[in-house]
């Protein structure tokens, strides 16, 4: 058990016979009446987001979860399969779970995965990927002082604006949080 003053993101809760990760919170006083937290709680299995508001002191039933660093190897068609690199044992994983994710993650690269038991409920992949261009229009030169941008796709699949002296084959460096484009690797 805990209490509100032990909610912070990424806490996995049991509210209303669901498992729930904070996403987002905010401690409230206001000048009348007691005090009081403003949460954003994700559904884990149906990924719906919520609006909860919590009185100060309130009781909640925190859920243990456990987070190992595994290796992704490949796509199976409708799920996606990662090794524990210190034990060799490979699992699956729903697509469903985990589809927006995997967009900026390749084989080989290593994330971990959140578990509660035996079941993922979540993927945290590294905060920076370098991936290569595979399509992409040439860039029209001129008018570039207002940042202008293209259109590109990338070897995972994930399209995402760049500049337009990116080309096809270029190595970049993505934001895994945003999806979006930092900078060219050489």
């Amino acid at each position: 058990m805990a209490t509100t003053a032990d909610i912070r993101t990424g806490l996995v809760i049991e509210y209303k016979g669901h498992r729930m990760k904070i996403t987002e919170f905010l401690h409230v006083k206001p000048g009348k009446g007691g005090a009081f937290v403003r949460t954003k709680l994700k559904n884990i299995m149906t990924g719906q987001v919520m609006d909860v508001t919590f009185r100060a002191g309130e009781k909640l039933t925190t859920v243990r979860v456990e987070s190992h660093r595994m290796q992704y190897l490949y796509d199976e068609g409708d799920s996606f399969v990662f090794m524990n690199t210190e034990t060799y044992e490979q699992i699956s994983v729903q697509r469903e779970l985990m589809a927006e994710e995997m967009l900026l993650i390749k084989e080989g690269i290593m994330v971990d995965l959140t578990f509660i038991g035996q079941e993922v409920i979540g993927i945290s992949p590294p905060l920076f990927v370098e991936l290569e261009v595979t399509e992409s229009e040439p860039g029209v030169r001129g008018n570039t002082a207002t940042g202008a941008t293209k259109p590109a796709i990338l070897e995972t699949g994930h399209s995402l604006n760049v500049p337009l002296f990116v080309g096809i084959g270029d190595r970049l460096k993505i934001d895994t949080r945003t999806g979006e484009y930092v900078e060219r690797v050489k």
